[in-house]
């Protein structure tokens, strides 16, 4: 008697929108969202390179103990990403409150500043897989009236730098040179590139979508 193949499971290590939005551009849903809780702190001299790295691989491997205690069977993939701005080695915190995100649109004002997106996969055999994309953003020379108005906006909440480039903060950027999905939160090319990599089946709900098309 022959057996199903288990269904591969996605695990997502996050809830941001943003995130689950630019999967779903490339055709990809999450089977399940499991949100790291832990401390995002900066190690004392760390590189903003570094700590995007590092907070990624920390979100996958705390999914992956998560999803051991809740015993999910099947093959797993665990994807797990972070996104640091900065400029130089000056990292901007992810501004929760106005007066964070006033300074940090001040601190961009004119100036080019470097996003990092670590992005962390560990597939079905346990492997862990990694990425690091780093883009250059330059913003024009923000008016106060531009930044009080984006302030009143509430765009700024909880995204690192206080600003979200999919948003009214794109009309800021006056070149950006790397992945733009990347500074919006998730590279898809080298995120698919990752899964592809591992055996998921990143087509999967394109030749659905196909076959729907055929059938109707």
């Amino acid at each position: 008697m022959s057996t199903k193949a288990a269904h591969p499971v996605l695990v997502l290590a996050s809830g941001s929108p943003r995130r689950l939005e630019l999967l779903a551009q490339a055709g990809i849903e999450p089977d399940r969202l499991l949100p790291a809780d832990m401390d995002e702190s900066p190690l004392r001299n760390e590189h903003p390179r570094s700590l995007a790295k590092r907070l990624a691989k920390a979100k996958a491997e705390l999914a992956v103990r998560a999803l051991r205690e809740l015993d999910v069977p099947g093959p797993r993939f665990v994807l797990a990403a972070d996104t640091v701005v900065s400029v130089g080695r000056q990292i901007m915190p992810k501004a929760e409150l106005a007066d964070d995100a006033i300074a940090n649109l001040r601190t961009l004002s004119g100036r080019t500043h470097r996003v990092y997106t670590g992005v962390a996969l560990v597939g079905p055999s346990g492997s862990l897989r990694q990425r690091l994309i780093e883009t250059r953003v330059r913003f024009k020379r923000l008016s106060r009236e531009d930044i009080d108005c984006y302030i009143a906006s509430d765009e700024w909440r909880g995204k690192a730098g206080g600003y979200a480039i999919q948003g009214l903060a794109g009309s800021f950027v006056v070149r950006l040179i790397g992945s733009y999905t990347s500074v919006v939160g998730l590279p898809l090319y080298e995120t698919l590139a990752l899964l592809a990599g591992e055996g998921y089946d990143i087509h999967n709900r394109w030749k659905a979508a196909a076959g729907q098309t055929e059938t109707a």
